[in-house]
């Protein structure tokens, strides 16, 4: 599948809007019931892009070509539950499947929580939502964009 060697086919031409980041910008990359319409209308590119696969595969697909920002003290956050209200356990899994798939493909990042509420907010300064069609609960990511460097992997201080 796909027409270029070493792409992943998930990238489609939406990948521009990856290529048109920059360092320092973020990604929101969201599960299907996160309001990723209204918050891509407050976003740089204003950008929703829908991709019909689990946030794992879709964070396999993008990170496989977008570096980390390992200049920043995060190279990541996901959606946690606001104060005094418990993760799921469907929450958990999918945040330990999104974190174990960055960090195979990224290297050892650091992946934090921001409650539900500060999440929204965050992600409305993204460059542009990518939609999946995951429906585990908290299935919701932030990345930071960072550089490529001479050895063309993700640059690092």
């Amino acid at each position: 599948m796909g027409l270029l060697k070493g792409l992943d086919p998930l990238l489609t031409a939406d990948r521009h809007v990856l290529r048109s980041m920059g360092h320092g910008d973020r990604l929101c990359v969201c599960d299907c019931n996160f309001p990723a319409s209204q918050v891509a209308t407050e976003t740089v590119s204003r950008k929703h892009i829908i991709l019909t696969v689990t946030l794992k595969d879709a964070l396999n697909a993008i990170c496989s070509v977008m570096p980390l920002d390992f200049f920043h003290s995060n190279q990541a956050i996901y959606m946690a539950p606001q104060e005094g209200v418990e993760m799921p356990p469907a929450g958990k899994e999918v945040i330990d499947e999104a974190s174990s798939t960055i960090r195979r493909l990224c290297g050892d990042v650091e992946i934090e929580p921001v409650d539900r509420f500060s999440f929204y907010e965050q992600a409305k300064g993204c460059y542009a939502v990518i939609q999946t069609m995951e429906r585990k609960p908290y299935g919701n990511i932030i990345l930071y964009k960072g550089c490529v460097g001479p050895d063309g992997k993700d640059l690092k201080p």
